[in-house]
């Protein structure tokens, strides 16, 4: 059988370089095209769940039938998808978010908020019929929560809108998804970003199972340790079983998998490497975005053809940032942030 490297040899669009790697020769193309016109980024999709987090803070959280009374009332734009997207784009992508909301104070109030972050919002659908995603969370003194999650909208985000939003997909582009929306929209943008020669980057968060024929259109995939565990049934607690993860999902089909490990970091593996590339050294107060911080980081950085290590690192030093503040998009960071501070990597 001849694989699909070979046919693009075949055919002139691929080449291969001197440590064995493919290099597919439509995203050089795009590349000097976007060079010529000082385009120095490819755009980034950002295909996920939008929500308003309701918080209240109180002293103890409440038993069955109890009310507690006492407590602070704090509402905040969340949502992986738009924290993911949000990230992106106050580091420098040029985002798409494709998404749905309600036709509601909650959706309008999340469109200003995408328009003001600079997202591109053409493919952010206001559904009438449902409300906006709501996330009701309690938190006590001790930072203990419980969270109840109405997804409202985000669960009728199609195939229909993914489809109409990837017709704009002209050249190469960076494709980054989760889990928050309909598992089957989510397969269905893997194989079509694919087909579109996009880099698709998956955040199977909240952990879910997924179809074994989409692995192998992810150019890279990020669980944390939790995640990767119920992928692959390899519980994660050091470095070789974060090894032996990515071995499993490099046999479903991934070429990239990077395991993110909290404050310690992340394990990335591929043909080429195994490492683990350490987190910056600081005091966390709020852990609530870290994951979304990373991945946003994450695209945008490939979005600049950083070499994944490095793409890794740089993602690993915006999500130390974000965990040093309070709230999810309140605490992702801005570039000049990212490129001008200095952190003490732990050894």
């Amino acid at each position: 059988m001849v694989t699909g490297d070979v046919c693009l040899i075949i055919i002139g669009l691929a080449r291969k370089t001197k440590n064995g790697a493919y290099i597919d020769l439509r995203f050089i193309f795009w590349r000097s095209v976007f060079e010529y016109f000082n385009i120095m980024s490819v755009p980034i999709y950002v295909v996920g769940s939008s929500n308003t987090d309701m918080v209240v803070k109180a002293g103890k959280l409440p038993s069955p039938g109890e009310t507690v009374i006492g407590g602070s009332f704090l509402m905040n734009p969340g949502g992986k998808g738009a924290n993911q997207a949000v990230t992106a784009s106050r580091l420098g992508g040029r985002v798409t978010f494709v998404a749905c909301v309600g036709n509601d104070i909650f959706g309008r109030q999340a469109l200003q908020q995408f328009q003001r972050e600079k997202i591109n919002t053409d493919f952010v659908v206001t559904d009438p019929n449902h409300p906006s995603g709501v996330a009701l969370i309690n938190v006590d003194a001790r930072g203990e929560n419980s969270i109840a999650v109405a997804p409202g909208a985000n669960g009728h985000l199609s195939t229909a809108i993914v489809e109409q939003a990837f017709q704009s997909i002209i050249g190469p582009a960076i494709l980054l998804l989760q889990l928050e929306i309909p598992i089957e929209t989510v397969e269905y943008a893997i194989e079509l970003g694919h087909k579109k020669h996009a880099k698709v980057i998956l955040n199977p968060a909240p952990a879910n199972r997924l179809s074994d024929e989409v692995f192998k259109h992810i150019f890279v995939i990020t669980p944390n340790e939790s995640e990767a565990e119920l992928l692959t049934g390899i519980r994660v607690t050091n470095l070789e079983s974060a090894k032996a993860a990515a071995g499993k999902l490099h046999e479903k089909g991934v070429r990239n998998v990077v395991i993110t490990l909290g404050a310690r970091g992340a394990y990335l593996s591929n043909e080429f490497t195994q490492q683990m590339i350490e987190a910056p050294l600081v005091t966390a107060t709020d852990t609530t975005a870290a994951g979304d911080c990373f991945n946003g980081a994450l695209s945008v950085a490939l979005s600049e053809d950083l070499p994944l290590d490095q793409a890794v690192a740089f993602a690993c030093k915006a999500a130390s940032i974000s965990v040093t503040r309070m709230g999810a998009q309140s605490s992702l960071p801005y570039r000049k942030e990212v490129d001008g501070s200095e952190f003490v990597v732990k050894k």
